[in-house]
């Protein structure tokens, strides 16, 4: 099985057409790029008829399986995209995917479309089958280490010469909401025919309409990246998140911080992350929070997370983001005055 990002879906499928594709993940606009481009080359090949199906429990499966077996001599070349629910395939229709899978030919095209990939998933023999002659794309909303390649490439493939001082300000403004990059894009080709894009030419014509949770702040803290983390409570409180969601969503990571410092000296912390069951993409993270962090900053941390929910219970109409821009400072070991951290 072939991998790759969509961006590179372009290059592959000029190579040649797979049997299958199995697009994955959370962004609608790379899901549907990825599959309109697919069924375009598709119909350069002869694959005329399209067909597509949302599984689930009531699904004919007896009509799909007939369309693989029904091509006469005469009839178009087919593509055929089915939707998984969005927990992934129950074991019903992982049966019945396996079974299609013996049914696949060459006038057969398949585009699987699911939402999250499981280990249970990639190790099950219907998406081992079904990805043998195949490409995985994924279709994730791209991270922010790797959201200035995204936009390089579609620049690229949009022959716009994008500096790489407008590259960074275009994924500052629009993380987290790539339909809006990508019309900022488009819309920026049309402003400037000569397709270069500079920095002033950037900043004239774009707006701040990036898209964060409060996950995307969390990490920002753990990472020590004060700027990022003050921007995206900004954006936070002009989008009216509740400001008691950050506080649960922080209160977590503290807790978890303050544990593993108190018992990091005497185990080995890949010990201590397999034992409270920290995710492999968290790990990294929470080693450079724990490094930069001391005990002491994490329980003033945990002393103002505590006023602030006594606070909040008091009287839930005060606003409390000012303290979460302290606790930002705090977190990312920018200076606060010294009876502060003696409170």
């Amino acid at each position: 099985m072939i991998r790759l990002y969509p961006e590179q879906l372009f290059s592959q499928l000029n190579e040649g057409l797979r049997g299958s594709y199995l697009l994955w993940g959370n962004e609608p606009l790379l899901l549907q790029e990825s599959q309109d481009n697919i069924r375009k080359v598709a119909e350069q090949h002869g694959f005329m008829e399209h067909f597509t199906f949302a599984l689930d429990n009531h699904t004919d499966w007896d009509e799909i399986f007939s369309l693989c077996q029904s091509l006469s001599l005469f009839a178009n070349r087919q593509s055929l995209n089915l939707l998984l629910p969005e927990n992934g395939p129950n074991a019903a229709m992982a049966e019945r995917l396996t079974k299609l899978s013996g049914l696949l030919h060459a006038d057969i095209l398949l585009i699987l479309r699911g939402h999250k990939l499981t280990k249970a998933q990639e190790n099950s023999p219907w998406f081992k089958a079904i990805g043998q002659n195949g490409v995985y794309v994924s279709c994730l909303t791209p991270e922010q280490n790797r959201l200035p390649q995204w936009v390089a490439q579609r620049a690229k493939n949009k022959g716009l010469l994008l500096e790489n001082e407008a590259n960074q300000l275009l994924c500052y403004c629009y993380e987290g909401n790539l339909l809006a990059l990508a019309q900022a894009l488009e819309r920026l080709s049309l402003l400037y025919p000569d397709n270069r894009l500079t920095l002033p030419r950037v900043e004239e014509a774009v707006s701040d309409a990036a898209h964060f949770s409060p996950y995307h702040w969390v990490d920002a803290l753990l990472a020590g990246k004060i700027k990022r983390a003050w921007h995206i409570l900004k954006q936070l409180r002009q989008e009216d998140t509740e400001a008691v969601i950050l506080l649960r969503t922080v209160q977590r990571e503290l807790m978890l911080l303050l544990v593993l410092k108190r018992q990091y000296t005497t185990t080995p912390l890949k010990a201590l992350f397999d034992q409270h069951k920290v995710w492999q993409n968290r790990r990294a993270l929470l080693s450079t929070a724990l490094q930069r962090l001391s005990q002491r900053e994490l329980q003033s941390a945990i002393h103002l997370l505590t006023q602030m929910e006594l606070r909040v219970k008091q009287d839930y109409s005060q606003s409390i983001w000012a303290d979460l821009e302290t606790l930002s400072m705090l977190l990312c070991g920018k200076p606060l005055p010294e009876n502060f951290l003696n409170a």
